[in-house]
């Protein structure tokens, strides 16, 4: 494809209650420093950016510094442009373009489906959006790869996993080796082009798709996480079409999330999240290790419900995972990784919004921009700007 190429390697994090082994096995980093410090090579951050600051005129509760500005509503035409956003902004992504612009992706997660994007120059102004994939249902949420394409998933039990060019250059294009089932997210690993993907179900599974041919998704072999006497292992689904019998229903001993919904590859482990029990977790690659970062019923202070949407910062804060929230008090908390001691804390929340949820957090190419919705009544895109911790 002809769209911008996605950053084809995302550096480490350091995610926060990773158990000693984990960090050892996954991240092969040594020995956890007492009192639960961060490792060594891992620089230190603060452990949050501060007190949220009264809402700002768009409603947005932000830490001292940061600013906020409304790029796209639901039903009105993105400024300075002829495109009327879609009705349920959901997951998103941002890529690089050249001039030093970037492309930030939003799927439809109503009944229409869809995906539109918004381009932005250099400086941050919008200079065009458009429609990039049509004619699906309830496109939730997705996934960058490292081949610059975006990864859009159908939130229904036939759903499908469509790969679409950012730029809107060439036409979507249906990938269904990678299962029909109640897609929620995906997350590429850059070093072998293997998919991990979400199941929004509270019988769910973690799938991984190793394609025949690494960066392209047209054949390949789905696979499904199994547990056995505590042991993981990866096995064939026999049917990817999921008919008659659910790709979560065909493999003995397959490992149950429930509700799974973001997920995000950062080297050699993905982290994801269910909402059905509010636990974020994490899946190293290597060690073939699943471990919790986050789980809200045993969290002394649990600020952090109905995770949904995630991202990751950049290094050296790449420790923060950005988790979105479905309902409750719209906030987007950050799991922090600079203590092992299960802590999460809150970096935004929407006020004046009843009946929605929070979604699409992703980073501008820079890492200075963040970008999320307010899903409902109606759909608003954002734009957050400040002083992200960057080194």
């Amino acid at each position: 494809m002809q769209a911008a190429r996605a950053r084809a390697t995302l550096l480490p994090m350091r995610a926060e209650s990773l158990r000693r082994e984990f960090l050892r096995d996954v991240l092969g980093s040594g020995v956890v420093l007492a009192g639960g410090a961060l490792l060594p090579g891992c620089q230190p951050v603060s452990a949050d950016y501060g007190p949220l600051e009264p809402a700002d005129a768009n409603g947005l509760m932000l830490p001292k510094g940061f600013t906020s500005r409304v790029i796209a509503v639901s039903g009105q035409k993105v400024s300075g442009t002829k495109y009327t956003w879609h009705p349920n902004p959901d997951g998103g992504a941002c890529f690089p373009v050249a001039g030093g612009g970037w492309i930030y992706v939003s799927n439809d997660e109503s009944s229409s489906g869809g995906c539109s994007m918004v381009r932005f120059d250099a400086e941050g102004t919008i200079v065009e959006a458009k429609q990039i994939l049509s004619g699906t249902r309830r496109n939730c949420a997705g996934g960058p790869t490292p081949w610059g394409t975006w990864l859009s998933c159908e939130e229904i039990s036939d759903g499908l996993v469509y790969e679409c060019d950012p730029a809107g250059v060439n036409a979507a294009v249906a990938r269904p080796a990678l299962g029909r089932f109640n897609h929620e997210a995906a997350a590429v690993d850059p070093v072998n082009g293997h998919v991990y993907l979400t199941e929004d179900s509270s019988t769910g599974a973690l799938y991984r798709f190793v394609p025949a041919t690494t960066g392209n998704l047209a054949t390949g072999v789905l696979q499904v996480l199994t547990e056995t006497s505590g042991v993981l292992s990866w096995k064939t689904v026999p049917d990817p079409d999921g008919s008659p019998t659910a790709t979560r229903s065909q493999v003995t001993d397959t490992r149950r999330f429930n509700g799974g919904e973001g997920i995000w590859y950062r080297a050699h482990y993905v982290a994801f999240t269910t909402k059905g029990d509010n636990k974020v977790w994490a899946y190293g690659i290597e060690g073939n290790v699943l471990t919790t970062l986050y789980d809200a019923a045993s969290t002394t202070t649990p600020v952090l419900g109905g995770v949904d949407n995630i991202t990751i910062a950049p290094e050296p804060a790449a420790n923060h995972l950005f988790v979105a929230e479905d309902g409750g008090n719209m906030e987007i908390c950050a799991v922090d990784g600079s203590h092992l001691d299960g802590k999460a804390y809150v970096f935004c929340r929407i006020t004046g919004r009843s009946g929605s949820e929070v979604t699409g957090p992703a980073f501008s190419p820079d890492y200075k921009r963040l970008y999320f919705s307010s899903q409902r009544s109606p759909g608003e895109t954002f734009e957050v700007t400040g002083p992200f911790k960057l080194g």
